[in-house]
């Protein structure tokens, strides 16, 4: 797996790491889901092939985190 550098707020990465660590949750695996459900909408995806179930992953994932967390967080919709 390849170490990427993002620039991002540090006030927002602060509150997304320690929601992160609250509840467990690795924040690259949800920057990584983020990413791949982007693709996914885009249909950019380099692991997307026919019939290799891309698409229904990503609803899996999409549902899951909609199960796993409630709106009262502001980052909610990227965990």
């Amino acid at each position: 797996m390849a170490l990427k550098t993002f620039n991002i707020d540090a006030e927002i990465y602060g509150e997304f790491s320690k929601h992160c660590k609250e509840h467990g949750i690795s924040m690259s695996k949800k920057v990584e889901k983020f990413i791949a459900e982007e693709l996914g909408q885009i249909k950019l995806s380099p692991k997307r092939k026919q019939g290799d179930g891309f698409e229904n992953k990503v609803a899996e994932e999409r549902q899951e985190r909609e199960i796993e967390l409630s709106d009262d967080h502001p980052l909610s919709k990227y965990c």
